[in-house]
């Protein structure tokens, strides 16, 4: 008798087992359908080079066409700053020994090595050394809190807020918001809670660079309806912006010094010209370097070029 329950025993385990394995086989099966798809997107993955991201930061996704649709809301100084947005200067460019890519010391109002390099090149005399200055010229950014509204490639990202660093371009969009031309259009605070504007970002490329012309300001609307729990939560989820311009970020004069010459060599004309980041922009006579017009938004494209050619 009880070796025929368990001679039973061991059948009904027997039959379970079978019953989950062709269970699991049967998932296998259907998931083997795709499985060429995923591992063909693992190969992808694989290969694309790893890069530091600052998860505070961030911009827009640009499909395959270089193009990118987004809605932000530039969002209030916190109670430690008195302006919304804080100004970044950098350079980027590549020599013979590899890439320089900094925070410039110009932010601070203090002399810069690269910006004195490019200001003997530009008042040499020499033709050409005005196009290496060119290349090797400072950019300009400005950095704020935002609200992001709305993020088709990266829903996630909505009602998060986080630092965006934007060029000229952007910023003249925001001043011709507070101070437009005509009379017919009243002036609006787009930083402004309860009477700003959401910011619908439209990007394409033009003539191989990133274009932002048409992105345009929406209708003036609280965030939020102006509910002020909501608001309140917001503002306290900003991110401090005197942070990112303090002295203790950014490298010495003789370290950017050293680097520098790293990568120009003892040749300070000595460059890799590299395509469609150098826009043509003057330098004055003076012994200083002029803050030029910007195509390009920040860093991360010369980051990017630099991953790519390692």
């Amino acid at each position: 008798m009880g070796s025929s329950r368990g001679d039973t025993s061991m059948v009904g385990r027997s039959c379970r087992k079978k019953e989950l394995y062709m269970a699991s086989f049967a998932d296998f099966k259907n998931k083997s359908r795709t499985s060429i798809e995923d591992l063909s997107k693992k190969i992808e993955d694989m290969g694309k080079k790893e890069s530091y991201k600052d998860d505070r930061y961030w911009r827009p996704e640009l499909d395959k066409a270089s193009n990118g649709y987004a809605v932000i809301r530039f969002l209030p100084a916190t109670g430690e700053e008195e302006i919304p947005w804080v100004k970044l200067f950098s350079h980027g460019f590549k020599g013979p020994g590899g890439w320089y890519i900094e925070n410039s010391r110009t932010t601070l109002g203090e002399k810069d090595p690269v910006s004195e390099m490019n200001s003997k090149l530009w008042n040499s005399g020499i033709e050409s050394d005005k196009d290496i200055a060119r290349a090797r010229k400072r950019r300009q950014n400005y950095i704020s809190n935002i609200l992001v509204v709305s993020d088709p490639a990266n829903p996630q990202n909505e009602g998060k807020v986080f630092l965006y660093k934007f060029g000229k371009k952007i910023f003249e969009k925001i001043q011709e918001a507070m101070q437009p031309e005509f009379q017919d259009e009243s002036p609006v605070n787009p930083f402004d809670f309860w009477k700003g504007a959401n910011f619908k970002l439209k990007v394409r490329k033009v003539s191989g660079f990133v274009n932002y012309d048409k992105s345009e300001f929406d209708t003036p609307a609280p965030v939020m309806d102006g509910d002020d729990e909501q608001l309140e939560k917001i503002w306290n989820q900003q991110y401090s912006l005197t942070e990112i311009v303090d002295p203790k970020n950014f490298k010495s004069y003789d370290e950017l010094n050293q680097k520098m010459h790293r990568v120009v060599g003892d040749d300070i004309r000595a460059t890799e010209t590299v395509q469609k980041t150098a826009e043509v922009t003057e330098f004055s006579s003076e012994t200083k370097e002029v803050e030029p017009d910007e195509k390009m938004d920040n860093l991360s494209y010369f980051e990017k070029l630099a991953n790519d050619n390692d």
